[in-house]
């Protein structure tokens, strides 16, 4: 685990990370909008890295990807948003693996992930989360990341058999994603049922737990902490605010408020939630 994602996720409390996709619906209001996030709370950044086949994602984030490719962004203009965002919290790069490959063919002519990660550690992220990288053949980029000191996210499903997941546990580093749901991203109005489950099974394994995939209030957000959480992520809520801004031609700005309103709630909410299940949890002997 690197030190910043470790410092994130060791504070009292618990971790918010929100995502947005890096260049929607452009690239100096993307930038704000960021910077709002973080500005609200942000104790990490999963920052998107547009690609043309989501398969992971719902209709919110498919329509950010669109927008963001519309309007130019690539794995080049990326790093160079990473560096120009300079951001004080860990950035972990969430895109698909071909991606990463196609990029080492690219630039040095040998196909592969080490070129990608070697770039993106010196724009200054911290680690990735690459959805459709089975374990299996994740062994170059771990690599990778290992030589360039990045962290590797796991997404951990509710229906990942016990092998995959001892597999997926000893491949990741920095947090573990868990999804709290099966389908693709988007926000809901309720917490799953499979979310306490989903913790239960993976409380013995040291990796802090993150979970993703509906949490869309602050509300949410404490139950899935109460509930044994180390962090909540949220993106789709916070992606359909950008696509009402474009839809009603909103300013930056009011996006940009609304944005780090919501990553206030969901922070105070993850709080809050902390604060009950710490309350919950029996007290050592003695204490």
């Amino acid at each position: 685990m690197t030190d910043e994602i470790d410092d994130a996720f060791s504070d009292e409390g618990a971790a918010f990370v929100p995502y947005l996709a890096a260049g929607d619906p452009d690239y100096e209001a993307s930038l704000a909008y960021c910077e709002a996030l973080i500005e609200g709370g942000a104790d990490v950044l999963e920052l998107g890295l547009p690609f043309s086949e989501p398969i992971a994602e719902g209709p919110t984030i498919q329509g950010a990807v669109v927008r963001a490719l519309e309007a130019g962004m690539t794995p080049t203009r990326y790093f160079e948003f990473v560096e120009e965002l300079d951001a004080p919290v860990p950035v972990v790069c969430m895109t698909y693996y071909n991606l990463l490959y196609q990029f080492g063919r690219a630039e040095t002519g040998e196909p592969g992930p080490r070129a990608f990660v070697e770039r993106a550690a010196e724009a200054g992220v911290d680690g990735f989360v690459v959805p459709d990288l089975p374990a299996e053949e994740a062994g170059d980029l771990r690599a990778a990341c290992d030589e360039f000191g990045l962290d590797l996210v796991s997404i951990v499903a509710p229906t990942t058999g016990e092998d995959r997941l001892q597999r997926l546990v000893d491949l990741s580093s920095g947090y573990l994603y868990v999804q709290a749901r099966l389908g693709v991203t988007g926000a809901r109005a309720d917490v799953s049922d499979q979310t306490e489950s989903s913790l239960g099974r993976l409380a013995d394994y040291d990796l802090p737990k993150a979970v993703g995939f509906g949490i869309s209030s602050g509300e949410q957000a404490q139950r899935v902490v109460a509930a044994g959480a180390d962090g909540i992520i949220v993106g789709s809520a916070l992606v359909d605010i950008v696509a009402e801004g474009v839809e009603e031609n909103h300013s930056t700005e009011r996006v940009a408020d609304r944005l780090r309103d919501l990553a206030r709630e969901l922070k105070e909410g993850a709080m809050t939630g902390a604060a009950e299940g710490a309350q919950a949890r029996p007290r050592p002997e003695g204490k």
